[in-house]
């Protein structure tokens, strides 16, 4: 039996709801027993509170515990709200990469898609990027999100996608044996491939992670023709630190616009920096309300920082599909205002913390 979902849970990323009636209106769908999943269902008995009475909005989100290392295990049709019956349309199931443990698995149904694509599209149309654009993306695919949010993110722009796939968790691998001249191997491979498609496609938007556009500005060929003919690139994947951002905008590709990314598993989409920034200011991403909340904390207490101060991320996934509150990132950044309509904090300078659980982190391509 399918369940009729309060209207505002199908609300559209740009229909201006108020976040905190969408987190309770959250809290109804996940722990009621005709809607919720099995997983949050079985898992609300063992909470130290009443998601529906005690959960009143966004804030109340920090009384979750950080409950994502369950994702390892979970089986995920466990994971799909029984309130969509025979309605629920399982389009992929993502993981996080294992960087710090076996991976955390997610489910991304088809409603989500929508709703992610929406707001990626609608900030990447902020910027100006180019509409009809051929894309190169290099990025992981297979169970990992972020291949898969570039590819959608051309098609929202009417550009079709050429891609080159990349496997990071084999180079993290290698890095942490050692290996590095296997390393630099698998790089000067995935710039090959890179090169063939550069060189004879019009690509107009090339999205790329750091060390991969790096690795472009070392090559005299690809780094004339991603000047000639690149009107935008996209970064993400590793963070980018101040001095890098500057450079490669004012000297290694002062006629691109560059296009800061930031995302992962845990969040189910991607965040856009904020248009109308220069390479002199902070790279600040927005959260995407109503959807995901961001808040930086001090890591010992999980208190929030003030205002530009630097901090742990804490990330909030909230939808008809998915509930993943409170979840510490492995990364620290600056806290700041939020653009206007969107609720929490946004981030500014993301960089990674160096290690998690004791694992140092490695961020080696990607």
């Amino acid at each position: 039996m399918t369940y009729q979902s309060p209207a505002v849970l199908d609300a559209g990323p740009s229909n201006g709801v108020d976040p905190d009636e969408f987190v309770r209106a959250a809290m109804r769908w996940h722990f009621a027993p005709e809607t919720g999943s099995r997983y949050w269902l079985d898992r609300a008995d063992r909470l130290a509170f009443d998601p529906r009475q005690d959960v009143k909005g966004v804030d109340d989100l920090s009384l979750f515990p950080d409950l994502t290392d369950e994702l390892r295990d979970v089986p995920v049709t466990d994971l799909v709200p029984r309130g969509y019956g025979g309605k629920a349309r399982l389009v992929n199931v993502f993981d996080s990469g294992g960087t710090t443990g076996a991976p955390k698995r997610v489910v991304q149904l088809d409603d989500w898609v929508r709703h992610s694509t929406r707001q990626i599209d609608a900030r990447l149309r902020e910027h100006g990027l180019p509409v009809g654009a051929q894309w190169l993306t290099v990025a992981p695919t297979g169970p990992h999100l972020v291949g898969d949010v570039l590819q959608r993110a051309a098609a929202s722009l009417g550009g079709p996608a050429l891609s080159v796939d990349m496997d990071p968790r084999w180079v993290k691998k290698l890095i942490a044996a050692g290996r590095t001249d296997e390393v630099e191997a698998y790089t000067d491979h995935l710039v090959e491939q890179c090169r063939r498609i550069l060189l004879t496609q019009d690509i107009g938007v090339l999205a790329a992670t750091t060390p991969l556009l790096a690795r472009f500005a070392r090559e005299d060929d690809l780094l004339e023709r991603i000047n000639d003919s690149v009107e935008a690139i996209v970064w993400g994947g590793t963070h980018m630190d101040p001095d890098t951002r500057h450079l490669l905008a004012t000297e290694v590709f002062p006629d691109v616009a560059l296009i800061g990314m930031y995302g992962n598993t845990m969040m189910l989409t991607a965040l856009l920096e904020r248009p109308g920034l220069d390479a002199l200011q902070p790279c600040v991403f927005d959260p995407a309300s109503p959807y995901v909340f961001l808040s930086v904390v001090a890591p010992g207490t999980g208190e929030r920082v003030a205002n530009g101060e630097r901090g742990q991320v804490v990330v909030s996934h909230v939808s008809k599909s998915m509930l993943i509150p409170n979840n510490a990132e492995r990364d620290t950044a600056v806290r700041m205002r939020p653009a206007h309509g969107h609720a929490g904090d946004a981030v500014a300078d993301v960089a990674p913390v160096p290690a998690v659980q004791g694992e140092t982190v490695i961020e080696g391509v990607y």
